[in-house]
């Protein structure tokens, strides 16, 4: 038991490290939409949820097949960052082809702060410089 707890411990610093890293978009989302946790939102019998912009973005429009039906919207929850440089990032959800619309969460209010300000490369883009 003892050597299972050093294993372990290791290997959870690690994945946080990873965590901090990068942003996974790998998330189903079922329940309640909270910030950090990001992916495809499954709606369900509910009503839509609160979304960022009123109409679907797309990057690229999907070509128009005679007698297919339109390409219905996702409901995805990004940060913000991703929100708003969405043509770099579409990608990183294969949704570049797909009218998305973007579920609201706590990061999309003004004054939220971020915990782990690691993760907010986006906020260099917005002002167009790096500090390095």
């Amino acid at each position: 038991m003892r050597v299972m707890r050093f294993l372990i411990v290791p290997v959870l610093a690690c994945a946080a490290g990873a965590a901090i890293a990068q942003v996974s978009v790998d998330a189903t989302i079922t329940g309640e939409v909270v910030p950090g946790v990001y992916g495809h939102v499954v709606i369900g019998n509910r009503p839509p949820p609160p979304v960022v912009y009123a109409q679907p973005v797309v990057v690229q429009p999907a070509p128009v097949v005679y007698g297919a039906p339109p390409v219905e919207p996702v409901y995805l929850h990004v940060p913000p960052g991703h929100a708003k440089h969405w043509r770099q990032h579409c990608h990183e959800y294969h949704a570049c082809n797909r009218p998305v619309y973007f579920v609201k969460s706590a990061e999309y209010e003004p004054g939220y702060h971020r915990h782990d300000h690691d993760h907010d490369r986006d906020h260099d883009h917005d002002h167009g410089h790096h500090d390095d």
